[in-house]
């Protein structure tokens, strides 16, 4: 097995599935082999930082620190991305907090259910809400110019909160939220619709001629 190009520090399967999608149309030659996600290290032989801590209080900060982490371990060049829901009428909330929202992380279904009993009493012209992403590239390798070594992108897709999920597609928030312009929930696209107007899908295209450039050194 070859030696991986790129390291995905996340350990959501959901998000490795999602960012290896957006990756590869820019990319077409990043196969299987060549990317490993946090949750895999071990298992390919490459120092594994473990969980790291989320204390930023932005996006970008969360992002940047898991990427920092990963690619000072191993070595190689890492993406990460830190991504929320944000409701108007909390100023903003959960946001950074999106994913332990009802207090344990990564229970998608107790989150949901807590900011729908929180936005019970909130009238439809009152749940305007957004999305958001910061996707972090770090390329720790000998020879990378500083002004090259950390870049980040930001997505944003902004819509309404229905009163009840919808839809099977996705996962976090997704299927509370209709997009701007639309009648159904992020979890009611297909994956190609979703990722056209996604915040994750605006944050990688963006982020994609830098980690093109790397891979090509």
């Amino acid at each position: 097995m070859s030696a991986p190009r790129l390291v995905l520090a996340t350990r959501n399967e959901h998000k490795v599935t999602e960012l290896v999608r957006l990756l590869r149309p820019a990319v077409p030659d990043l196969g299987d082999e060549d990317v490993v996600a946090a949750s895999h290290l071990a298992g390919r032989g490459l120092p594994d930082p473990g969980e790291v801590a989320e204390t930023g209080v932005t996006f970008t900060e969360n992002a940047l620190l898991k990427a920092r982490a990963v690619a000072g371990a191993t070595g190689l060049p890492a993406v990460a991305d830190d991504s929320g829901l944000c409701v108007a009428v909390l100023g903003g909330a959960p946001g950074v907090f999106s994913a332990r929202w009802a207090g344990r992380h990564g229970d998608d279904e107790a989150n949901l259910q807590l900011l729908l009993a929180q936005l019970a009493d909130v009238a439809a012209p009152h749940r305007a809400a957004w999305f958001e992403c910061a996707a972090a590239f770090v390329d720790p390798r000998p020879g990378v110019p500083d002004a090259e070594r950390e870049v980040v992108t930001v997505g944003r897709l902004t819509g309404t909160l229905t009163t009840e999920p919808r839809g099977r597609n996705g996962f976090g928030y997704d299927p509370v939220l209709v997009p701007d312009g639309g009648t159904r929930t992020s979890a009611e696209l297909s994956p190609a619709e979703k990722d056209a107007i996604s915040h994750r899908g605006q944050a990688m295209r963006a982020l994609r001629p830098r980690l093109v450039a790397a891979l090509a050194r």
